[in-house]
């Protein structure tokens, strides 16, 4: 068993490894973990000590066999219970992120499996994030960015890159939900903003929120 702060690490280091696959920088932990990198380093020896993470010293850190596993068991268990507090107990899609946090925490593997099975082992989250399964493993989801689509091309919205309330409030005020289809009417060359079609209404958006939504073309 490990503590909170711990497992914020560890789950932190899995999703910076996406971005320093050859090792994730004390700076980059800290800024993600908003702290100081004295903290960031008294944290990785007390992983390092416990097996969790491999550590060397201007090549950054790296979760081990053990680490990863811990990791994704806590992104699985946040994920789940967003799940559950969106489509049992009605919260909003920008509600749960914080209250999933403290969630997460909970060690009991038989309640984690019964959740499941009361979701009817869900593939997604409300923000479009794959959910692991019991042994760890990652559905793959072919997706790109809104930001990356050209004039005339269309795709279903999937998920979001950027999960604060604030962009999700956005998103509800004008109406852009997952498993809706968005196309591309105009990709202005000056800053990438874009007028978009959704359903039978047009919008036009940044670059920022472009860049924040994932779709999946046919």
């Amino acid at each position: 068993m490990y503590t909170f702060s711990e497992e914020n690490y560890l789950k932190a280091i899995f999703h910076l490894e996406r971005m320093y696959p050859a090792g994730v920088s004390t700076n980059a932990l800290a800024e993600q973990m908003d702290t100081k990198a004295s903290s960031v380093t008294d944290m990785i020896k007390k992983l390092s000590d416990k097996d969790l993470v491999n550590y060397r010293k201007y090549q950054g850190v790296k979760l081990s066999k053990a680490g990863k596993h811990t990791a994704v068991t806590v992104i699985r268990k946040h994920r789940l219970w967003e799940v559950f507090l969106v489509e049992k107990l009605g919260f909003n899609w920008d509600e749960v992120h914080d209250v999933a946090e403290q969630l997460e925490h909970i060690q009991s593997e038989k309640l984690i499996k019964e959740l499941d099975r009361f979701l009817e082992f869900p593939k997604r989250d409300p923000h479009g994030d794959p959910i692991p399964d019991a042994e760890g493993n990652f559905t793959v989801f072919n997706k790109v960015l809104l930001a990356d689509l050209d004039k005339g091309e269309a795709g279903i919205c999937v998920g979001v890159k950027d999960s604060s309330p604030a962009f999700l409030q956005f998103l509800d005020k004008h109406r852009i939900a997952l498993g809706k289809e968005i196309k591309v009417l105009e990709k202005e060359d000056f800053d990438q903003s874009m007028k978009i079609k959704l359903e039978k209404e047009e919008l036009r958006i940044s670059h920022q929120i472009s860049g924040n939504l994932f779709i999946k073309t046919a």
